[in-house]
């Protein structure tokens, strides 16, 4: 029997899609909710870095930019070694509904792993994306 390869979670933020987009692909914007601090070259192949005060960081490489719509990138899967070749990809999407923007990630690539790493990498994932997306809708609400 094989994994779920995919996380999947849509919100309603009362912003519009210009003010979301910023948050996601801007230095300053990943650097206030997804992180503590932000790199991005904002282009596909472009490298991402989202560090954490606490010591953690992680590389992405920008895969997709479809400005203001699509935003996807690749990234470490937490746990596994620096130089693992193993990414998984993130996307958004966001579609303007009349109360601001609904924004649609997905993570996928989760099933290339065996099933302790899997286990650990996709419940972790799971737990975060959850988090991460209340801190960006505070992050907008507070802008």
């Amino acid at each position: 029997m094989g994994f779920p390869d995919r996380i999947e979670r849509t919100v309603e933020l009362a912003h519009p899609p210009a003010a979301v987009w910023t948050a996601l692909t801007t230095a300053e914007g990943l650097g206030t909710w997804f992180g503590d601090e932000a790199e991005i070259e904002l282009r596909p192949g472009g490298p991402a870095r989202v560090a954490w005060k606490e010591g953690f960081a992680v590389r992405m490489r920008v895969e997709r930019v479809e400005e203001p719509r699509v935003f996807g990138y690749t990234w470490q899967i937490a746990g596994l070694a620096d130089d693992d070749p193993r990414r998984t990809y993130v996307e958004f999407t966001l579609e303007p509904v009349a109360a601001g923007t609904r924004l649609t990630v997905v993570e996928s690539g989760f099933a290339q792993l065996p099933e302790g790493e899997y286990e650990k990498a996709h419940d972790s994932n799971t737990q975060g994306w959850r988090q991460e997306l209340g801190k960006l809708a505070a992050h907008l609400d507070a802008a």
